[in-house]
């Protein structure tokens, strides 16, 4: 792509622990989960009872057709929107009226479907424009923003502008920026969505390589078979509720699984 390249060693790897990985250290025994939430809109039921956990250094997969109520359950655990009943629980506190800021300040971040970086600025403006309003050092910022391009692999892009970059480095970088607050859990929805099959296969090693450092991870996407590759767990979810649930060979031979979602011909 013309203009992708940049200075390849503008951020040189250092003998330390990554960003990310310092975080997810202090991760190593935490717990989010919901139980029994409802969510109503205009008297229609679309989270009915869903109940779930995530630990540190698990991924899990939430997985169902349109409209099954998956971006809701997000939504909720997130702070975008209150359920109407049931709680959301990090490690045993109830956070379920917390706000979304006092939310990501416990260590929960979101990313979404929908593009999220600035196209106008660089990449490393676009991860800076995170960092700042955190009071930071200046160079406590920049050592940051090292320490992510370089665990993220795209020091090279640190000089070009969001609309130069291909899906999969867009996704990168959105990963970068949801990782810059040092998270201890983060929902991804549809990271796969609208990249190419080599950059999904990176995504999905980015993923691997966040959960060997204890980051909880809760992904939702339709593209199944590659969500149901990086996952540990995974729940099936339809008109709202969960249908069933279990690691990856559960799912595939589930016929509730299959009958409501996956297909009688679904292979790995």
């Amino acid at each position: 792509m013309p203009g992708s390249a940049g200075p390849a060693t503008r951020f040189p790897v250092r003998d330390q622990v990554g960003a990310a990985g310092a975080v997810m250290k202090e991760a190593a025994s935490s717990l989010l989960e919901t139980r029994g939430i409802i969510k109503e809109y205009r008297r229609r039921r679309v989270v009915d009872q869903v109940s779930l956990q995530v630990r540190s250094g698990k991924v899990v997969g939430l997985l169902g057709p349109n409209g099954a109520g998956k971006t809701t359950t997000f939504y909720s655990i997130v702070g975008f929107v209150r359920p109407d009943g049931g709680s959301i629980y990090l490690d045993g506190e109830d956070i379920t009226g917390l706000p979304i800021h006092k939310r990501a300040r416990k260590g929960i971040t979101y990313l979404a479907q929908e593009p999220s970086i600035f196209k106008k600025l660089t990449v490393e403006e676009n991860i800076r424009i995170v960092l700042e309003p955190l009071g930071l050092a200046k160079n406590e910022i920049s050592n940051r923003i090292e320490e992510l391009m370089v665990e993220l692999k795209i020091e090279h892009l640190a000089d070009n502008k969001g609309h130069a970059l291909s899906g999969g480095e867009r996704r990168r970088v959105e990963i970068m920026r949801a990782l810059a607050t040092r998270p201890r859990f983060i929902l991804l929805d549809e990271p796969f969505a609208g990249v190419d099959p080599l950059s999904l296969a990176d995504l999905q090693q980015i993923i691997r390589d966040l959960k060997k450092k204890g980051l909880g991870i809760l992904i939702s996407d339709h593209n199944v078979r590659e969500t149901l590759q990086v996952c540990d767990f995974a729940y099936i979810m339809s008109n709202g509720q969960i249908l069933t649930s279990g690691v990856a060979e559960d799912i595939i031979e589930s016929e509730v699984a299959r009958k409501m979602y996956l297909g009688a011909n679904f292979t790995m």
